[in-house]
């Protein structure tokens, strides 16, 4: 697991690389982060989604910021087949 997965707590802003929005943490889920529903990638506001926790690339005040663009993210948050 990613070393900053242990600083990731609930209701931080999960943005992308490019610094935008990407989802709402609900918790961390073993290797995962777990988006909450309201607030999910697909915009349906019925899902999960999930992102590895390798796609951390820090913890930075109440925002997880990703080592990927949030398009990316996205996509990869709602194939979930394609985050592992």
């Amino acid at each position: 697991m990613s070393g900053h997965a242990a600083q990731v707590k609930e209701h931080m802003e999960v943005v992308g690389s490019d610094g935008k929005h990407v989802g709402t943490v609900d918790h961390m889920d073993g290797d995962r982060i777990k988006l909450t529903k309201k607030d999910d990638p697909d915009g349906s506001g019925q899902h999960h989604h999930f992102i590895p926790a390798s796609s951390i690339a820090g913890v930075e005040g109440n925002q997880v910021k990703l080592s990927m663009p949030a398009d990316q993210a996205k996509a990869k948050a709602t194939n979930p087949g394609m985050g592992r």
